[in-house]
């Protein structure tokens, strides 16, 4: 294991989350190797005050106000600072520190993420909505900021690994993978009666009720789709999806001269945040060891678009640009939360965000002012297409 040569200081965004606890779980496996200037959770004031506590860490922020009283009564005589509210958010986001994690999700994740990259330092992207709804914003802040994006998703990780080398004019062309999702074999039938629990019953990895959901449309790939071509500056047409039930190939990148170099590992999330957390030494986790032999057989199968629209609705929206994006991730937060709450079918999602790209067109979001505000304008229309169907 190669050491990391000081001490790193650290700030997660959205700690209590799936991610967030994840990086929690490595930073306390060797906390000589990291100071935690602040953690910032979502509502859940007890699981924050114990994450403070344990990994020593400066400042506590919690963003529902409601929540304050409660994390200052857990963490009272700690010596943690206590604070709670958007502004808070943003601004413990925009300490100096080595490395960030931005795993706050949805497009509330949009201004702490930019806060963070203005700081220059290191930032582990696993909000993917940032380069989704932000994506120029965002990657003109790196530039200026001389910031560093290192991708958490266990996609754009294997390929930042796969082309590690840094020789990007010789790539070819890049394939994500996707598992599929529990919905990769069901029939359209089937899919119309779905019920959130169902779709909630992710095959391989364990996520977050969002991006689980998401996994079950394949939005989750289209999403991802829309960020590698950001992260990796390249055309959406060199871009392949790759469904692999699995979950062992994460990624794979083709070369000019032929060579197509992937990256391997169990699905379990601990191996890209340990990645990012380390980059660009590495560190060892205690995530089960790939076991090919016992594995056997890996399969591969172009994806389905007929019963997975949503991943053509990403790529037809990357290919637009402008505000479309934007509109896509705005539109399918909404409907993801509808069909969660039991207001629509499980193949509305796709259908209400569809609806909505077909209304709004392509707007310009040249500023977060711009993309707050079309992200604003495509909750609502999406919202009101919720309403008439839940009607």
């Amino acid at each position: 294991m190669n050491a990391v040569a000081a001490v790193r200081t650290v700030t997660i965004l959205g700690s209590t989350g799936s991610v967030g606890t994840q990086t929690v779980d490595l930073l306390a496996a060797e906390p000589g190797r990291f100071r935690v200037r602040a953690l910032v959770g979502g509502r859940n004031a007890a699981l924050l005050a114990e994450q403070a506590r344990l990994l020593g860490a400066e400042r506590a922020v919690i963003s529902d106000p409601a929540q304050e009283a409660a994390l200052r009564q857990a963490l009272a005589g700690t010596g943690v600072e206590v604070a709670s509210g958007r502004a808070a958010v943003i601004e413990a986001a925009g300490r100096k520190v080595d490395w960030t994690m931005a795993a706050i999700t949805g497009a509330a994740g949009l201004a702490p993420t930019l806060a963070a990259i203005r700081g220059g330092g290191a930032v582990a992207l696993a909000n993917k909505e940032a380069l989704v709804c932000a994506g120029e914003v965002m990657l003109r802040a790196v530039r200026d900021a001389g910031a560093t994006l290192l991708p958490v998703d266990s996609e754009h990780n294997a390929i930042f690994q796969s082309m590690a080398d840094g020789n990007h004019g010789a790539v070819e062309k890049i394939v994500l993978t996707a598992s599929g999702g529990p919905f990769r074999t069901a029939s359209m039938e089937e899919m119309a009666v779905a019920t959130p629990e169902r779709a909630l019953r992710h095959p391989t990895w364990s996520m977050g009720a969002k991006i689980s959901i998401d996994s079950a449309t394949m939005m989750n790939k289209g999403l991802e789709l829309i960020e590698a071509a950001r992260l990796f500056d390249l055309d959406e047409r060199r871009i392949d999806v790759l469904v692999h039930p699995q979950s062992v190939i994460h990624g794979l990148v083709y070369y000019c001269d032929g060579s197509v170099l992937a990256q391997l590992g169990s699905p379990d999330m601990h191996i890209p945040i340990a990645h990012a957390l380390a980059w660009p030494a590495r560190m060892a986790t205690s995530s089960p060891r790939l076991d090919l032999a016992r594995i056997a057989t890996l399969d591969f199968a172009h994806p389905d678009l007929v019963r997975f629209p949503a991943l053509k609705l990403a790529r037809d929206a990357l290919r637009a640009g402008g505000g479309a994006p934007t509109i896509l991730s705005a539109s399918n937060e909404v409907a993801v939360e509808a069909f969660l709450n039991r207001r629509i079918g499980f193949l509305d999602i796709a259908g209400t965000v569809a609806r909505v790209l077909d209304m709004m067109g392509t707007p310009p979001s040249n500023s977060l002012d711009e993309v707050v505000a079309l992200d604003g304008a495509a909750r609502r229309e999406a919202e009101r297409l919720v309403a008439a169907r839940a009607a």
